[in-house]
């Protein structure tokens, strides 16, 4: 009897009818040593055990998706680690189970797997796109650490998927649409073809159905035919192959829903024509006789010009080879032939996931997780100079790599996305080449620095010392690293112009004080950079010269730091409630009383420093003409005092009305600074100057109000 079996025969605690572990357990037995299969029971039972009671939206049992996370590893021959992490994936978001409880029992490895996923559940891509690019950072970490953690997000998102119908459409949308332009380009990216195309046909009908159908209705239509033409090719090329005495393993092959789809919109072309919806793979078992088969089948089948691509000599970015030949069959309808070894065939399936059961034994790295880790770091290193838009854009890129093969002078191989120009290909040399590049010649002949490289061209930079990155680059370059570069060396160049204006206009801001910026003292400087939040005296020039700060504001501050000068002044500064106007005098205007929670705006007013309006307040009207004198301000997140606000209301002429109303704004605990009482015809008008926190104090005042009988309305007036 199998260890599986037994495992079974013994009903394992917390195990349930039909939860899919018995199946787990016999793919497992099938690949992993038998020792390896007792700490996997464990991983369950543990699981099994903080996770119940619990279900998914579908009414299953929630054990039922780590069990399916699992297989899905499983079926990609994944490590025992692996699998015991996608067991335990989900324990510290949703049980009271902790990483430290699981490190305990089953070891840093896959506390450190369960800790990366944990952390990448907490994700969400459907946010603002600083938030989305600060998400991707972090998963970017993860993956440098372990590349697994990735692997058990991967699978966990394809079983998600796989049940996704259980959610709300709307859900069922954001998600799909994060599966296409996320999760199904780091599976392509990392060469696991078996996921990347399940991801996208589960993505693709969830997020456009209607397309989907359409599609998928024509291909059946027109797959029956094919498929009878594509058996007969079959059987040609395999009593060929064996006639030469050659093994070989002759399949055939549809190019999957969403592939077509995107070769449709990219092309702009119909389905009719699209040359490589069916194929035929030939599987053989060395290099050699990929190359032998290609001859034989040009012999039999005439080729398309110009669709040939040797992946093999030149691998595709993350690690795929074969050999691509497209041929017109016996009907003449165009035919893809692929043509590749096992291995190939299984790294093609598999990407970084091949062979990792291996890996305890043998600690070479594949040249896939080679590639893989490349990419990573890559991106690590871009991540340190760009911001988070930047940053974003360039994971975008990375994700979606098109082929252009080209030749340095000596020789060597540069991968380029499609559509890469001399300066894309001057930064893939290197970044200091990139920066000094004047010229180009495209075998041999000078060429316009923003002509689109093509496959097998031989490329030569021209560089001069004086030479520095211009603007107009970053409107034609395509891969991340040129752009980040450019943008990095064009802000450090910003800056240094930045400062030197800066500091320029704090000098001639401080000639009224009768003031020299060689003059001043640290003692008095300090203070100043203190209060504003700046480190140092040249960001505080920076900050001026972009016109973050404005000069004549921050003279005045280091004029009134010389040690009380204007008591006056002093006396009238606010308490910090404002962003922006850090250090100066505030007042806020009486024609609209602003509170927190209003869009504000500051003026810049003669004798009474910056007055802070709301943006709808009629008086700016006048202050038009005057833009030099405004400045955005915001209110800082918790203001810690009252604020002056004044509302009308409206009632009949009654005794004791006066009274409820003051009753009732007192409920709100809010204090009355003045009140007046204007008599008309058919009723009054009370007008409340109130001191109150914010809007939605406000507001709970105002609700109050409009529960006592006899109040007709209640306006706030703002300006």
């Amino acid at each position: 009897m199998s260890y599986a079996a037994a495992i079974r025969e013994r009903r394992l605690p917390g195990a349930r009818r039909g939860d899919g572990f018995g199946a787990l357990l016999e793919t497992l037995e099938s690949y992993l040593p038998e020792e390896e299969l007792p700490g996997i029971v464990d991983a369950y039972e543990y699981s099994a055990g903080v996770h119940e009671g619990q279900q998914r939206h579908s009414g299953d049992p929630y054990i039922t998706h780590p069990i399916a996370v699992a297989r899905i590893l499983a079926e990609l021959h994944l490590d025992a680690g692996s699998i015991k992490a996608a067991l335990l994936h989900d324990v510290v978001e949703d049980t009271e189970g902790t990483v430290p409880e699981i490190r305990e029992q089953f070891g840093e490895d896959v506390a450190v797997l369960v800790d990366g996923v944990s952390k990448l559940d907490k994700l969400r891509f459907d946010s603002a796109r600083e938030a989305q690019a600060e998400s991707f950072r972090k998963m970017l970490l993860a993956m440098a650490r372990d590349l697994r953690v990735i692997l058990v997000k991967l699978a966990d998102r394809t079983h998600n998927m796989r049940t996704i119908e259980a959610l709300s459409p709307e859900k069922q949308r954001r998600i799909a649409k994060e599966t296409l332009e996320i999760y199904a380009p780091i599976a392509n990216r990392l060469g696991i073809y078996s996921l990347k195309s399940e991801l996208e046909t589960l993505g693709f009908s969830t997020y456009q159905p209607f397309r989907y159908r359409v599609l998928k209705n024509a291909l059946d239509k027109a797959g029956g035919k094919q498929r009878r033409v594509l058996a007969k090719l079959q059987s040609q090329l395999t009593k060929l192959l064996a006639k030469q005495g050659i093994e070989a393993r002759v399949t055939g092959r549809e190019k999957h829903i969403y592939s077509i789809y995107q070769k449709m919109q990219r092309k702009h072309v119909h389905l009719s024509e699209i040359a490589d919806v069916f194929g035929i793979r030939v599987i053989v078992e060395d290099i050699e006789l990929c190359y032998r088969v290609l001859g034989i089948v040009h012999q039999l089948y005439k080729p398309m010009p110009g669709r040939f691509r040797d992946y093999i000599a030149i691998p595709r970015v993350n690690g795929y080879q074969s050999l691509h030949t497209t041929v017109f069959g016996t009907t003449g309808v165009p035919l893809e032939v692929q043509i590749r070894t096992d291995e190939m065939d299984e790294v093609a399936e598999r990407g970084i996931a091949a062979n990792w059961q291996y890996k305890a034994v043998d600690k070479r790295t594949s040249t896939t997780e080679k590639r893989a880790r490349a990419w990573l770091s890559g991106l690590m290193e871009l991540q340190h100079a760009a911001n988070s838009e930047e940053f974003l854009e360039t994971v975008r890129v990375d994700l979606f790599p098109d082929k252009v093969y080209v030749f340095t002078p000596k020789g060597e191989i540069l991968r380029l996305p499609r559509g890469a120009t001399p300066v894309d290909f001057a930064y893939a040399v290197h970044t200091d080449v990139g920066n000094r590049c004047v010229a180009a010649k495209i075998d041999r002949r000078l060429v316009p620095l923003k002509t689109t490289l093509n496959n097998g061209e031989m490329v030569e930079i021209i560089t001069a010392r004086s030479a520095r990155p211009q603007p107009s680059w970053v409107g034609y370059v395509v891969t991340a690293k040129a752009r980040n570069a450019i943008r990095a060396y064009l802000r450090k160049l910003e800056k240094d112009e930045a400062r030197a204006l800066g500091k320029l206009l704090l000098s001639q801001a401080l000639r009224p004080y009768s003031l020299n910026l060689r003059r001043l003292r640290k003692a008095r400087i300090k203070p100043v950079l203190e209060e504003l939040g700046i480190d140092d005296l040249d960001t505080l020039y920076v900050e001026v010269g972009l016109g973050r700060r404005i000069a004549p504001i921050v003279a005045g501050m280091l004029a009134q730091d010389a040690g009380g000068d204007d008591m006056e002044v002093a006396a009238r500064r606010q308490p910090l409630d404002v962003a922006g106007t850090e250090g100066l005098v505030v007042d806020y205007a009486r024609c609209c009383y602003p509170i927190p929670g209003d869009d504000i705006i500051g003026f810049m007013s003669s004798g009474r420093g910056i007055v802070i309006h709301g943006e709808s307040c009629r008086t700016l009207a006048g202050y038009r003409k005057q833009p030099s004198k405004w400045i955005p301000v915001s209110w800082t997140s918790r203001p810690k005092r009252e604020f002056l606000s004044e509302i009308h209301v409206r009632t009949q002429d009654r005794v004791g009305l006066l009274a409820e109303i003051a009753a009732r704004i007192s409920a709100a605990d809010c204090n009355i600074d003045a009140v007046r009482v204007d008599t008309e015809a058919d009723g009054a008008v009370q007008v409340f100057r109130l001191r109150v926190r914010d809007r939605k104090h406000l507001a709970e005042v105002l609700r109050n109000i409009r529960t006592v009988p006899g109040v007709e309305g209640v306006t706030r007036q703002a300006g």
